[in-house]
């Protein structure tokens, strides 16, 4: 049984948005990766490296809305209903020989149906890619540190996470004015500082 189109959109742009997903982690997730009680998924990165990334909204909520789908039965062949995809493609099945659900394309058409609208009229195109970034950015905006974003996002490097967490620098400017002990010096006016 498929879940109503619009719950389970909503549930993929939340993941992709709320926990800077892949589109292909997102697309590969099985239903034994969302834990609803400390709302995380496991993801499988790239090298197959695992990490374990909070879900923040209908993402990670069965009350507010998230399409967690009963197990299915186990199928012939052994497979666990546990080990079937998160998402499911538009028919609402499982592709029978591989095993997929939902596929990048549909994600990338998803994403262009529900939010297009909504941006375009300011002349941007978001695309899943555009998420994670937008993710990265607005954590680092909110002052989260730049290592854990780099744990979320699964990066080897440091300086790839740098360059997913587009800062402007006027909001540079106000965290190091916040923040800098020597931005909030008193300033000197000219009469003060000569003697008299």
């Amino acid at each position: 049984m498929r879940d109503p189109p619009g719950e389970a959109d909503a549930a993929i742009l939340e993941l992709l948005y709320s926990s800077g997903l892949r589109v292909g982690e997102l697309c590969s997730l099985r239903m034994r990766d969302l834990s609803i009680e400390s709302s995380t998924v496991r993801v499988t990165g790239k090298g197959r490296k695992v990490r374990v990334v909070p879900v923040g909204g209908k993402g990670g909520s069965r009350d507010r809305g998230v399409p967690v789908r009963p197990a299915p039965r186990a199928r012939g062949g052994g497979r666990s209903g546990l080990d079937e995809p998160l998402f499911l493609n538009l028919r609402g099945t499982v592709g029978k020989e591989t095993g997929r659900g939902i596929s990048p394309r549909s994600v990338a058409r998803i994403l262009r149906e529900r939010l297009d609208a909504r941006v375009g009229a300011i002349g941007r195109h978001l695309s899943p890619h555009g998420m994670r970034h937008s993710f990265a950015t607005h954590l680092l905006e909110s002052g989260a540190d730049l290592r854990a974003i780099q744990e979320m996002l699964g990066h080897a490097s440091l300086s790839t996470t740098q360059r997913y967490a587009r800062v402007n620098v006027s909001h540079l400017v106000r965290m190091y004015e916040e923040a800098h002990p020597l931005a909030t010096r008193p300033r000197i006016s000219r009469h003060e500082g000569r003697g008299k």
